[in-house]
């Protein structure tokens, strides 16, 4: 049997990244989130911090331009050949397939079901959850008021949705690009991570 993998999408303060992880544990597998950034800063050259800063951020973001303006070798306004978001999306994305070539994986976020869209044995898992519940984890998460933690929720969903929908062409969040879509304030995070794996059992045959 080939190897297996699970792309996990995930609404912001959903609990998506921590289900991911969990995943991995309970199937003995590597997940992969924000790993892949330091890996893509290795292969390609460029400095974490800057990919920091482009991170599911398409080229066209306001904040990634003022950002980036002001950032990379301190010199505003500089113009580059091809944006750096394009070049993490193409790296990020090659780093991913490459992975899955080698060994059973959880990938979070960056956009992985698009890159593995090929691959014959994939589980797509798109996690959600009531946006008062992600306001009161996000609150007490960072510590930060409701209102703050709203605002954060929907500049990040926003940011997510823009990254994901200019990159592939689909549309974030929409039922038919997944298989498994799931509310995490039903079961929690460890009850979330339990139905994906024996998802991912029953669909891939594991003991």
């Amino acid at each position: 049997m080939s190897n297996f993998v699970i792309t996990i999408a995930r609404q912001y303060g959903s609990g998506g990244r921590e289900i991911g992880l969990r995943v991995g544990e309970m199937l003995g597998v590597e997940a992969y989130g924000r790993e892949l950034i330091n890996m893509a800063a290795q292969k390609s050259g460029y400095s974490e911090d800057v990919l920091n800063l482009a991170d599911e951020k398409h080229p066209s973001s306001l904040l990634y331009t003022l950002a980036m303006g002001s950032t990379l070798y301190g010199m505003p306004n500089i113009r580059y050949d091809s944006p750096i978001n394009d070049k993490l999306f193409a790296v990020q994305s090659d780093i991913i397939r490459g992975i899955a070539e080698k060994e059973n994986a959880v990938f979070i976020g960056r956009c992985a079901d698009y890159a593995l869209r090929n691959t014959g044995s994939i589980l797509r898992v798109y996690v959600y959850a009531p946006t008062e519940k992600r306001i009161a984890r996000i609150s007490d998460r960072n510590q930060i008021s409701a209102s703050e933690a709203k605002d954060l929720i929907e500049k990040t969903d926003k940011r997510r949705s823009n990254y994901y929908n200019y990159y592939t062409g689909n549309k974030w969040g929409k039922y038919d690009n997944y298989d498994i879509m799931l509310d995490s304030s039903v079961m929690g995070i460890e009850g979330s991570a339990k139905l994906i794996a024996d998802a991912a059992r029953i669909k891939f045959g594991l003991n």
